[in-house]
């Protein structure tokens, strides 16, 4: 009895302590409940270092060396199938399956610009998810105002079916079900800078010129988007990076369009007590920070939770996630890693030193990125390529892993569809194979050393 009691109170003090947490590795940006239907991982240990005696600034960890806790829903409707064989939190990247709560109805295209060739294969698509699947489709604006597309009548009836929306004016975050790109890498890491939160699941089709992000091959398109509307598809979580862009106003107004400060970032907040503008950004592949068009080195100096590691001399510094490890970081000499891997990269540019490698850090860290004081001359920052802007003196770029991946599709699984990507896309370890003895030389040889 006295047993009994004993496991009720733990009970009772676990479910009061497990009613609703939050997440620490996001700062408190979001409270979960474990009641939520599908969460990933429980929550992680911190590690914590005590603090030096008679010290109140010393610095102490409080999150997790794994990272902040994925957001495993995706859209209002899809996530991640409960699986429950972790390895250290993590799960078996073979066992990540894709499942909805409820069937999709809504769908986003999103097609490569200027690309005359791709106007037949999203015309198909389309008509097929209207007629066939008879779901919502929601496209840019801007893609039907392509006069190929205007001026085809025969897709006249098709096309006052879309909804359209605007970047950066219009939200469509809590609208769409799931993604379908067409074209190259670049659509992937467009359909990411569309949502800062939540991801839905997306399914990108190779019509581009690369294709290492975009596995899909739409010769059958039909029975491979019936087999994810089905929830029959594994799915690859590509971890983003959470920038936060601190920057001194320097007697310059910001003009802020329906939520959207400069430069179009959806979370920008404006303190104009202490003279700062804050800007937030969901990164899915890296940031770059370079010294832009001026002749001299960037200086910029490195902070890891706190901590002053390094001051990059040189043409500038990647920070980017295992995805992003096979595109610039790759090509500055950085080793590649698989998605699934927790992590965050730090890749110099062009250093003015024999000895700075590139390095690897866990993905629940905390970077900081400033001007070093010495710095001759200011460096440009740009996310995913894109929002390219100037940092000064006195401003900050912090970087950490972020809570909410994007969900990508598979054809097979994480492992095979990554490996594969890296010999058809970068030919990887491709060497015309050694040939082997004949017998004759091989009974020579034998007979020599007798």
């Amino acid at each position: 009895m006295e047993m009994e009691q004993e496991k009720m109170t733990m009970n009772k003090e676990l479910s009061s302590d497990a009613a609703a947490y939050c997440c620490s590795a996001c700062h408190g940006d979001e409270t979960w409940s474990y009641n939520h239907p599908i969460r990933g991982r429980a929550k992680s240990r911190s590690l914590s270092a005590s603090p030096a005696l008679g010290s109140t600034k010393e610095f102490r960890r409080t999150r997790s060396l794994h990272g902040p806790c994925p957001v495993t829903t995706f859209g209002p409707k899809a996530c991640v199938l409960q699986n429950p064989q972790t390895i250290m939190h993590i799960q078996d990247p073979a066992s990540q399956r894709l499942t909805w709560n409820k069937s999709p109805k809504s769908v986003l295209v999103i097609k490569k610009m200027r690309d005359a060739s791709l106007l037949q294969p999203f015309k198909e698509l389309c008509t097929h998810l209207m007629e066939e699947n008879n779901m919502i489709v929601y496209v840019e604006k801007k893609v039907l105002e392509d006069p190929a597309i205007a001026s085809d009548e025969s897709f006249g009836a098709v096309k006052k079916k879309f909804c359209t929306f605007r970047e950066d004016y219009d939200d469509i975050s809590n609208q769409i079900d799931f993604i379908i790109c067409l074209g190259g890498d670049g659509t992937l890491l467009y359909a990411s800078s569309l949502f800062q939160g939540s991801v839905p699941p997306v399914m990108a089709f190779h019509l581009g010129s690369l294709g290492f992000l975009t596995p899909f091959s739409f010769e059958n398109f039909q029975s491979q988007v019936t087999q994810v509307i089905e929830g029959n598809a594994a799915v690859v979580l590509r971890s983003r990076l959470k920038v936060r862009v601190v920057k001194e106003l320097r007697g310059k107004k910001t003009a802020v369009h329906n939520g959207l400060g400069e430069n179009g970032s959806r979370a920008a907040g404006l303190d104009m007590d202490v003279g700062k503008q804050a800007m937030q950004y969901q990164v899915l592949n890296e940031v770059v920070i370079d010294r832009g068009p001026s002749s001299y080195l960037s200086n910029v100096d490195v902070y890891l939770d706190g901590h002053l590691i390094t001051t990059v001399q040189g043409d500038g510094v990647i920070v980017s996630t295992p995805t992003g490890s096979t595109a610039y970081a790759a090509a500055a000499g950085a080793s590649m890693i698989h998605p699934n891997v927790p992590a965050i990269m730090i890749t110099p540019i062009c250093p003015h030193s024999l000895s700075f490698r590139p390095i690897v850090v866990p993905a629940g860290v905390e970077l900081k990125i400033m001007l070093s004081p010495e710095a001759r001359n200011t460096a440009w920052v740009s996310f995913d390529g894109r929002k390219r802007q100037e940092i000064r003196h006195g401003d900050s770029i912090s970087i950490t892993t972020s809570c909410y991946p994007l969900p990508s599709i598979c054809v097979r699984d994480p492992v095979s569809d990554w490996f594969e990507s890296l010999a058809q896309c970068l030919h990887w370890n491709v060497r015309k194979k050694q040939a082997h003895f004949e017998e004759e030389e091989e009974e020579e040889e034998e007979e020599g050393e007798g």
